[in-house]
């Protein structure tokens, strides 16, 4: 990993990374999130395997701020013997994982409660660390690229300890245009205390400043309006209850609408701004060139999936049919449309217990790992006041282990994040035993793989053990809903993401106006002529998260049509592609993400991958068309 890649990673870690049955709180006990401290202990992560407490947290960052000067001692004289470049990207490792280790405990510290000041400033504190890294270290990669590539070659035979970073080396030479001189180095590594801001705003605005206000549930109680309640109130079978939530939730947006387009601009701005800075011809390029991604593998996606919407226009018109809607709405699109058969789980055990059971084509070894993930304390469960939302793994703890936060609130949803976040979780410690640190972090191509392979496992497995008609159709209806969330929906974002930066990049200009009619008109292309957009309907291009993240979002969807054809193939019991599997989440960074997926037989190149992802939507809608209109 290069020292470029090392700190474009470390500012986005800084940047992220309800039932009452064994101390588990209820929406209907609690009418309010309920405070951290009314959670038992069990359901909480153990932040102990990081630091024992915020002192010993204080301790390592004063030290790692005295060893960050040490690189001055190699500046200038990396290319005089084999043994001064070695030491200095040992260095670079080493102090990179004490970094990670700093900025993990201070994001999950955040994440409890981001309302707290002094764990918003520990942030800020690191990203000034961070900042002093990034520049200090700046001269490191310039400095390699004036080494005469056969001085470079002797070096690798000439010393051991630089074996391990050949790869490194020789893809530093890959973006030699693209590494600029010491002075701009350290000049853009000092701005990203400054860009990453972007990112920061948003989070404070969506996890700690926004308040949704109270609607009345179904028996006409009023309940405060959180995330996790939002999506379960999407799912009423009460109508009014939906459109509620619908708009009180967009209504604690409409408030920030001015803010959050500013922001979302000027991040589209700042990613222009480093391609350009770097000699790319856009920040697409710029993003794909990392790992060295095909510019076509994008392209073919969206070209692809628009290609193949009529699947996707022919099940907005079905549900719209079986709901006997005159008219569909936004918040008409997530009921499950066959309730009676809808499951919950309210007990956080039962969802473990169900995720082992799905997950056993995996392998004994695979599920020994997990129960040590379920019984030790990496898991943040419930959703509590002032948490961050959502689910996410946080990695780079490569001494320690990654930690999953979650908002459990016992549906079926919650399931799947736990199983989507443990193959996070999984893929990250297994490749930590498998590779140096240096090659430790995936590539965001690679990383969604296994974590959206551990879902199709797991829908694939309820729906073989349905047990009724009701069932077997709930569950279709929810494996369609999740290609249609992980990748029609991602591809979605994906276009609406190219076409701001395209705007940008031609001279134009964004504002919220203009991102959220762009938006609506995407979304009214993918979603087809059934579905009915409110007019306030379309400000989901301003709560994206991913948005702040250069591209992020489309490999959600290449990772998904990777994922289902590893998944199919396990679950035919090929033992050769469990084995690839095996192998696959051992691997890092240590060779291109095309070609790390062609190593388990998977081209990304190729568009069949992405083909058989909407060949099997079309199939699962006739099957759930033909089921649900038998007599």
């Amino acid at each position: 990993m290069s020292f470029k890649k090392n700190a474009l990673l470390i500012l986005t870690m800084i940047g992220v990374i309800l039932f009452m049955t064994n101390g588990q709180p209820t929406l209907a006990q609690v009418k309010e999130a309920p405070t951290r401290d009314q959670i038992d202990a069990k359901y909480k992560w153990k932040l102990d395997d990081l630091y024992p407490s915020d002192e010993a947290w204080e301790r390592a960052f004063g030290d790692i701020k005295n060893e960050i000067p040490k690189f001055k001692a190699y500046e200038g004289k990396l290319a005089t013997a084999p043994e001064i470049l070695a030491e200095c990207l040992i260095l670079n490792d080493t102090l990179s994982i004490a970094l990670y280790r700093l900025i993990i405990y201070s994001n999950l510290r955040k994440s409890e409660d981001t309302r707290v000041s002094g764990y918003q400033e520990m942030g800020d504190r690191m990203s000034t660390v961070v900042a002093d890294f990034s520049s200090t270290s700046a001269f490191v990669e310039p400095e390699i690229l004036t080494i005469p590539d056969d001085t470079l070659k002797s070096f690798l035979a000439r010393d051991p300890k630089l074996a391990v970073y050949r790869f490194y080396l020789e893809s530093l030479l890959r973006r030699k245009a693209h590494i600029m001189s010491t002075e701009v180095e350290n000049l853009l590594a000092m701005s990203g205390k400054v860009t990453r801001g972007f990112i920061q705003i948003f989070s404070m605005i969506d996890d700690a400043d926004i308040k949704y206000p109270t609607i009345k549930d179904e028996k006409g109680d009023e309940v405060e309006l959180t995330k996790e309640r939002y999506s379960l109130f999407l799912e009423s079978t009460d109508r009014r209850v939906r459109k509620d939530a619908s708009d009180a939730y967009n209504k604690a947006y409409l408030t920030y609408e001015n803010t959050l387009g500013a922001n979302l601009s000027s991040s589209v701005n700042s990613n222009i701004f480093y391609a350009r800075a770097r000699n790319y011809s856009t920040a697409l390029d710029a993003s794909l060139d990392t790992y060295n991604i095909p510019k076509e593998v994008f392209t073919n996606l969206i070209d692809a999936v628009n290609k193949n919407l009529e699947p996707l226009h022919r099940y907005v018109a079905l549900r719209k049919k079986v709901l006997r809607l005159d008219t569909l709405y936004t918040y008409d699109m997530w009921l499950p449309l066959v309730p009676e058969a809808k499951m919950e789980f309210p007990k956080y055990e039962d969802a473990e217990a169900l995720m082992l059971e799905a997950l056993k084509p995996l392998g004994k070894e695979y599920l020994d790992n997990v129960k040590n993930a379920l019984s030790s304390g990496w898991i943040d469960v419930f959703e509590t006041q002032g948490k961050e939302s959502g689910g996410y793994t946080a990695v780079g703890a490569y001494a320690v282990h990654p930690y999953i936060l979650m908002n459990y609130a016992g549906t079926l949803d919650n399931v799947f994040t736990l199983a989507h976040e443990m193959g996070h979780a999984m893929h990250e410690q297994y490749t930590y035993r498998h590779e140096p640190f240096v090659y430790s972090i995936h590539s965001l191509f690679t990383a969604e793989v296994a974590s959206t392979c551990n879902e199709d496992i797991m829908i694939k497995y309820l729906i073989e053990k349905a047990e009724t008609k009701e069932q077997r159709l709930y569950l279709l209806n929810h494996y369609i809903n999740q290609i249609l969330g992980t990748f029609y929906g991602q591809v979605m974002f994906s276009e609406f993401e190219l076409k701001i930066h395209e705007i940008v990049e031609s001279g134009g200009a964004l504002s919220a106006k203009s991102m959220r009619q762009l938006y609506r008109e995407i979304y009214q292309k993918y979603y087809g002529p059934d579905l009915v957009i409110e007019p306030e309907k379309d400000l989901g291009c301003l709560r994206i998260y991913h948005f702040y993240r250069n591209y992020y979002v489309y490999q959600y969807a290449t990772s998904y049509a990777a994922s289902m054809t590893l998944s199919r193939r396990i679950l035919d019991g090929d033992k050769d592609a469990l084995k690839s599997y095996m192998d696959f989440i051992k691997i890092g960074s240590s060779d291109y993400p095309i070609n790390i997926l062609k190593k388990t037989g998977i081209d990304m190149t190729s568009p069949d991958p992405v083909e058989n992802v909407t060949k099997t939507f079309s199939e699962l809608i006739d099957q759930f068309e033909k089921l649900i209109l038998e007599k």
